[in-house]
Formats: C-alpha cells, structure tokens, sequence
C-alpha cells in the first residue's frame, strides 16, 4: 500500500442495500470504509439476519455514530446505547437496532464486516 492512500465517499466502490439500510463502500487499499445509514424501525434480526438457526451477527464492527442511536446488545448480555459522536467497537455475536424515529448514520472501518455482509448478500 502507498504512505497515503484516499478515495472520495461520493464515488463509492460498492454499494449493498439491505432492508432499511445502505451500506456504500469506499477502499482504502486492503482497508474497507464504510457510512451506513440504518432507518427507523430497522433491526440486525429483522432486516439482515444471515439466515435461520444464526441468532446473531458474526461480524465485528467497528466505527463511529455520527446521528441519531442504536442500541448493540452483545450475546453475553452487554447491552450499550450508542449516539452522535459515540465510538464503538462491537464484537461479534450481537443483535442491534435503531432507537427512535430518526435515521442512525455511522461510519465503519472494518474489512471484515463488509466481507460478512457480501457473504450474506450472496446468500
């Protein structure tokens, strides 16, 4: 990879759509950055789901809230609000979803989410 590497998020290398929501994906080199933008009403369990006897998400993400919140839950019973401004990193095995009536934009900066989500895409 080049010293610096940079792309522009309104030309992105690919765009998924899931049930409310849109994921557009910018690389980096080996480096996937991606904004989301989740809709009321949508949930992991509801919208993405990778399929039946799977209870939650296999992804780790890791990103940044810039509007609206979420609420992760992780499997071992974690259980975080997260809002505008707000870092995470949420380990896998988790379900999420949107609080309130306003859309959650956030940006992630993890290669293997977006590797997950082709996967389930695909699927």
């Amino acid at each position: 990879m080049a010293g610096i590497t940079s792309n522009d998020f309104s030309t992105p290398n690919q765009k998924l759509s899931f049930d409310k929501s849109q994921i557009e994906i910018v690389n980096l080199g080996d480096v996937k950055v991606f904004p989301v933008r989740l809709e009321p009403g949508w949930s992991w369990s509801n919208c993405i789901k990778e399929s039946p006897g799977i209870e939650s998400c296999t992804a780790q993400h890791i990103g940044v809230v810039i509007s609206g919140c979420m609420v992760a839950k992780h499997d071992d019973g974690t259980e975080v609000k997260l809002c505008q401004g707000d870092a995470y990193v949420i380990e896998a095995g988790h379900d999420g979803w949107v609080v309130g009536d306003e859309p959650v934009e956030l940006y992630e900066f993890n290669t293997a989410a977006v590797e997950v989500l082709e996967a389930i895409k695909k699927s």
